[in-house]
């Protein structure tokens, strides 16, 4: 495959299950605000959006896979970048919070990461250019 056509099957492939999610995360919420779910499956309901993700983590997972070895370290290079930015702001963060700064929820810390690896890729592309 040509590698223009690797990067549109995998925007393809990545928007689809970013449209899966911000299809069902909706649906379910309104589902729960109206009643229509028993207690019995909540859980499952709201499990449900974790479909999408394992499909975006396979895609991302696959790109990967197909990437030369300078790709791959520049990634890992940016995967490192994110992880330790979201360590470093998620726990400054919670000691914040004992210091009577509100609670967040968990739900801030995949896109705090995801935009760190947006950032990472950036300076990357920058810093080996």
């Amino acid at each position: 495959m040509k590698e223009d056509m690797i990067m549109r099957r995998y925007a393809m492939e990545l928007g689809a299950g970013l449209l899966f999610y911000g299809a069902i995360l909706p649906l379910i919420f309104f589902a729960l605000r109206n009643g229509w779910v028993g207690e019995e499956m909540k859980v499952p309901l709201l499990l449900l959006p974790m479909v999408p993700i394992f499909m975006i983590a396979w895609v991302i997972l696959r790109q990967i896979r197909r990437l030369d070895e300078f790709q791959r370290k520049t990634q890992l290079e940016v995967l490192a970048f994110s992880f330790a930015g979201t360590a470093l702001l998620s726990l400054s963060y919670g000691f914040l919070e004992i210091a009577g700064l509100p609670k967040l929820s968990m739900f801030y810390v995949w896109p705090v990461m995801s935009a760190l690896w947006v950032i990472g890729g950036l300076v990357s592309r920058f810093h080996y250019r």
